[in-house]
């Protein structure tokens, strides 16, 4: 009844004039390119668009060149698909290969043209194309010769698309649109408790674990479930509320929270529930704090159900900002097909699979939560710094590095001393409390290390000193980083890629933000690798970079331009000034598989 249903709102849209300007020429909907394998065999790579696809028994090459002939298509297997008016097709989607041999008089190089013939449909409108006519045309070497190192690495390119190795949002996309309904909640869902621990996520933990916290000794592991389940929802709802409005719309909303005023004002209400953690004063009595913002605050550690789901969208918006590629491919799906429902399933099963962990944490929390007494409040101390820590990595995103990592060192040297470092140990203590100690002499020290770092201008937490050893001369050099030309605009952009193509050069184009972290883990592990640095070199390819921190217009343009959200997100262009679209990076990459990557895409 469904499928009817959705066949006549089909056949209604494309009776409307204007059904037909959202679907696509049959050129970009099944694109299709020509290579050479060797003398004898040409290969057809097919890059068949979401909710697209070919019927099996309508491919038929038709040679123009006088003296060359075809033999059968060597396709590979076909999903076979039950359609409700001819039964069982076979057809082919995404992408794939098929080779095909080629019969020919002479045995030197030669240019060989034909016409690929073939049909297809678009699925869910159930719109399918009249027979379509592709002429194309391939350079074949002498008969005994491959087909050259452009040839060969082409070949490789088509092999791995078809083996896999496309980018893994566009792998995703393709299979909303060919995995069933359940499959693919279930894969995004797994995806998601992948994802659970990156360093967009990962701070949600002490934040949902503080408000349990505050509950003291009389949280309950009933109260402690309900309060996760709420602030897990409200970030679920928001991330697939967010990411829908992206796709459909290009605009994101993370992006515009990412600006100083609203992450300071954050970054303030968790000093001020860290403080409330560490005794100074009770957020649950009105007269102790000031103003409307404590009064949220309040209401948010007071654990009543509002104020966790208040934190719960504020920390989907503000705390987690970064694409990663399962959610740049749901948001693929949604801006090609225009399909929100199953786009929004993918990305709620996505935010729920990030917030299983927080569940099961935060009902861990309120089941272990110690009783009235000193172990209380050394719990809650823990969430206070917790708490900090969190409040320093957001304002990582929009103050001078050598800053923040003044920060750190304060509150290193700050817990420190609350643990004990600098008291004496009476006679007869127990263990723990040497051992607690010693813990808080080593981050006395570190502290110290960071505070010193921060004075000569260092700006990273795990090796503080790296300037004062290079201005000694006692260490080694500093790691080199990646040069990249600022671009800002489409035009700035179109311009530099065609004075690269015109001087034999690829391009890597980088999306960058001071609020994405994942950005900065680029720079810091995979763009500082120096086997990443060489690849590049060796191929002598241009780095070209947009930061888009503001979210201005000119940012959001270039942003569209590609079909992209936001940062981070790496794109490759060849030496003719074509972009590798397949081959695009969305998300962190480790310095290993990001070199193949490169080796794969710019090798000649």
């Amino acid at each position: 009844m469904i499928r009817m249903l959705m066949l006549a709102l089909a056949a209604l849209l494309t009776a409307a004039p204007a059904a037909a300007q959202n679907l696509l020429d049959p050129d970009d909907a099944f694109a299709v390119e020509a290579e050479a394998v060797d003398g004898q065999t040409i290969r057809l790579n097919w890059e068949v668009h979401p909710d697209y696809y070919l019927y099996q028994d309508k491919f038929e090459l038709e040679s123009t060149t006088d003296g060359v002939s075809f033999g059968g298509l060597d396709l590979p297997e076909p999903k076979v698909k039950q359609d409700e008016f001819f039964g069982e097709v076979k057809t082919y989607s995404g992408s794939f290969s098929a080779t095909v041999p080629v019969e020919r008089s002479g045995e030197g190089a030669k240019t060989v043209a034909f016409t690929l013939h073939s049909q297809g449909c678009n699925d869910p409108r159930g719109v399918c194309y009249p027979p379509h006519e592709q002429p194309l045309e391939v350079d074949l070497p002498e008969v005994g010769a491959g087909g050259g190192a452009e040839a060969a690495q082409a070949a490789g390119d088509s092999e791995a698309a078809s083996t896999g190795t496309v980018s893994e949002q566009n792998q995703l996309a393709d299979s909303l649109a060919n995995q069933s309904v359940w499959l693919t909640v279930l894969t995004f869902f797994g995806l998601g408790l992948l994802l659970a621990f990156t360093p967009c996520v990962f701070p949600m933990i002490p934040i949902l674990s503080s408000i349990i916290a505050g509950q003291g000794e009389n949280i309950t592991t009933k109260r402690a479930f309900t309060m996760s389940v709420v602030y897990v929802l409200a970030m679920a709802l928001t991330y697939t509320a967010a990411g829908v409005i992206a796709g459909l719309f290009g605009e994101n909303l993370q992006a515009a929270f990412q600006n100083p005023w609203i992450l300071g004002t954050f970054a303030t209400i968790f000093v001020l529930l860290a403080l409330s953690m560490f005794g100074f004063y009770d957020l649950q009595l009105p007269s102790s704090v000031q103003g409307k913002l404590s009064e949220v605050s309040n209401r948010q550690e007071g654990g009543t159900l509002t104020g966790v789901g208040i934190m719960g969208f504020l920390s989907a918006l503000i705390v987690g900002p970064c694409v990663a590629a399962p959610l740049m491919g749901a948001l693929i799906y949604i801006g090609q097909t225009g399909d929100a429902v199953l786009g929004g399933l993918a990305l709620f099963a996505l935010s729920l699979g990030m917030g299983a962990p927080l569940v099961a944490i935060g009902t861990g929390a309120g089941k272990l939560m110690p009783k009235a007494g000193p172990w209380m409040d050394a719990v809650k101390g823990v969430f206070g710094i917790l708490l900090l820590a969190v409040a320093i990595w957001m304002l990582e995103r929009v103050l001078p590095g050598q800053v923040t990592l003044g920060l750190w060192a304060i509150l290193f040297m700050v817990s420190a001393v609350y643990m004990g470092a600098l008291d004496a140990l009476a006679e007869g203590v127990s263990g723990w409390r040497r051992f607690w100690k010693g813990l808080g002499l080593v981050l006395l020290i570190y502290g110290v290390f960071m505070l010193a770092g921060a004075a000569t201008g260092g700006s990273d937490p795990l090796r503080p000193l790296q300037t004062v050893s290079v201005a000694g001369g006692g260490g080694s050099a500093e790691e080199e980083h990646l040069e990249f030309r600022r671009v800002g605009t489409v035009e700035e952009l179109n311009s530099a890629v065609e004075q690269a193509a015109a001087n034999d050069r690829p391009v890597m184009f980088d999306f960058y933000a001071d609020w994405c972290v994942s950005c900065k883990e680029f720079e810091k592990y995979t763009f500082s690798d120096s086997e990443v640095q060489s690849t590049l070199a060796e191929n002598n390819v241009l780095l070209l970079q947009a930061d888009v921190t503001d979210n201005t217009a000119e940012d959001k343009a270039l942003l569209r331009e590609f079909d992209l959200i936001g940062p981070p997100a790496i794109l490759f262009f060849d030496r003719e000034g074509d972009e590798k679209s397949r081959q695009r990076v969305v998300g962190f990459m480790e310095a290993e598989p990001f070199n193949q990557r490169l080796q794969q895409v710019y090798a000649r």
